[in-house]
């Protein structure tokens, strides 16, 4: 019924010039228009495999309160160190171990961060 090949997930910001600038310029992702959208403001951020992240705006926009986009890493304190240099804070939760990097250690490793919007992202390191 469905084509899994071709789905995909999303996610809302209020200003998306500022995502496109958060994801592709502090976090170095592929951050494109979304063709034919553009006087609409939706972009696409590129993943492996040609996967994609729509991400559109919407004026009223509440942030999410659970991770909406989760970034694989090989080396989560290198990560984490890259991010803090780019000015991006990680995020302390309770009920969590997390050390002074804010990284939560087990399997899987994982940080998390907000984007501009306050949707929370994250750096996993899966083993």
């Amino acid at each position: 019924m469905f084509d899994g090949s071709r789905a995909f997930g999303s996610f809302a910001v209020p200003d998306t010039v500022k995502a496109r600038e958060f994801y592709g310029g502090t976090l170095g992702l592929d951050v494109r228009p979304v063709a034919g959208m553009e006087e609409e403001g939706l972009i696409r951020i590129g993943l492996a495999d040609d996967h994609t992240i729509l991400v559109y705006p919407k004026p009223d926009h509440v942030p999410a309160t659970y991770t909406v986009l989760n970034l694989v890493v090989d080396d989560i304190g290198a990560a984490v160190d890259e991010l803090a240099r780019r000015g991006v804070r990680t995020l302390r939760y309770e009920g969590f171990d997390q050390d002074e990097k804010g990284i939560a250690h087990g399997t899987p490793s994982v940080a998390w961060f907000t984007d501009p919007a306050g949707n929370v992202v994250s750096v996993i390191q899966e083993a």
